[in-house]
């Protein structure tokens, strides 16, 4: 292992902060799996199992995520009615990461809304960010989350807008994004309507 690595501190940015609205009625982040834990619980556990210095943004009024996610040893970051976009909970959990962890030397920042992502895949993200400035996993040829950045970027991801998230980052910044290949399906699965359910 290099001096690089030996003194690398990646932290998790765990994004629960949107409003659910091609779900219904109901907040999917809070929608019971198979297993009795929400969606966004299941999401969580898998993601602090892999990395156990993490921050996550959940929305203000929902404070029974906020205190499963307390107890499950997130620091959690409320994210306040006015801030209705991706960008705006991104660049809070950011925040939120470097006053926690002001030595880290770069973030992984999943959804809430992808429970299905094995842990020690999320680990190979975090591995691989030691060497690499960003890092995105695939599967099957096709990109997706969570995608890690070295904490160089932190400004960057601090300065986007709209609904796009860090896609703007990766997209100025294609010749650093490292490809991690790998046969978890779960990095594409997200759970926006009730029919992407298993």
């Amino acid at each position: 292992m290099t001096e690089t690595a030996q003194q690398s501190l990646i932290v998790g940015i765990l994004l629960a902060g949107g409003f659910s609205r091609r779900f219904g009625q109901q907040d999917k982040l809070l929608h019971p799996l198979a297993h009795g834990l929400s969606v966004a619980e299941t999401a969580a556990r898998a993601f602090i199992d892999a990395l156990p210095n993490a921050v996550s943004v959940v929305r203000q009024e929902n404070t029974v995520l906020q205190q499963a996610l307390v107890t499950q040893g997130y620091r959690v970051t409320p994210c306040e009615a006015k801030a209705t976009e991706m960008a705006d909970s991104l660049k809070l959990g950011v925040r939120a990461a470097q006053a926690a962890f002001p030595d880290a030397t770069g973030f992984v920042i999943a959804l809430a809304d992808m429970p299905f992502i094995q842990p020690v895949t999320i680990r190979k993200v975090a591995d691989q960010l030691k060497f690499s400035a960003i890092v995105q996993p695939t599967c099957n040829g096709q990109r997706g989350h969570p995608v890690g950045f070295a904490s160089r970027f932190a400004q960057a991801l601090l300065a986007v807008s709209g609904d796009q998230g860090a896609r703007e980052v990766l997209r100025a910044h294609q010749h650093e994004v490292c490809l991690l290949a790998c046969d978890d399906e779960g990095i594409l699965q997200d759970i926006d309507t009730p029919a992407d359910l298993p």
